[in-house]
């Protein structure tokens, strides 16, 4: 039940606003837009994360685990692009997503909000709305 109203109010109202102002460019703090193949269509499928990018790393926690289509599209093709933050400009990144289901997510958190506070505030609505949390690592290629 806690899925799918969560999941419904990311859809069709958290979720637009942030997609929008990344897509047209707006360097938007503590956010990132995860770019992924979707798995039945192959078109792309774009969804906003908190940005947790450490040096040639980009780490998150997915608030639905194995239930969030982003993850099931990484299970299926795990190259991904990523719209990252780089001062007052943006730009795509390509990179490689692992799947960690033994990675302590919450420890994970913490230790992204040690590093990067900017995602502090990401964390905490990810553990309030969160249902199965997953820790995801993207190895940035270049």
């Amino acid at each position: 039940m806690k899925h799918s109203i969560v999941h419904t109010l990311q859809k069709y109202l958290l979720n637009p606003p942030i997609k929008l102002a990344l897509a047209i460019g707006l360097p938007l703090p503590g956010y990132a837009l995860l770019e992924t193949k979707g798995r039945k269509t192959g078109k792309p499928r774009r969804t906003p994360v908190g940005d947790g990018r450490i040096g040639n790393e980009f780490w998150l926690v997915a608030e639905h685990g194995m239930k969030a289509g982003y993850v099931r599209n990484i299970k299926r093709d795990p190259h991904v692009r990523l719209k990252l933050r780089e001062g007052f400009k943006i730009r795509w990144h390509t990179g490689t997503a692992h799947l960690l289901s033994d990675d302590d997510p919450r420890e994970r958190q913490r230790w992204l909000a040690t590093n990067l506070p900017s995602s502090a505030g990401n964390a905490r609505a990810v553990r309030l709305f969160g249902t199965q949390l997953l820790t995801v690592r993207i190895d940035l290629d270049g």
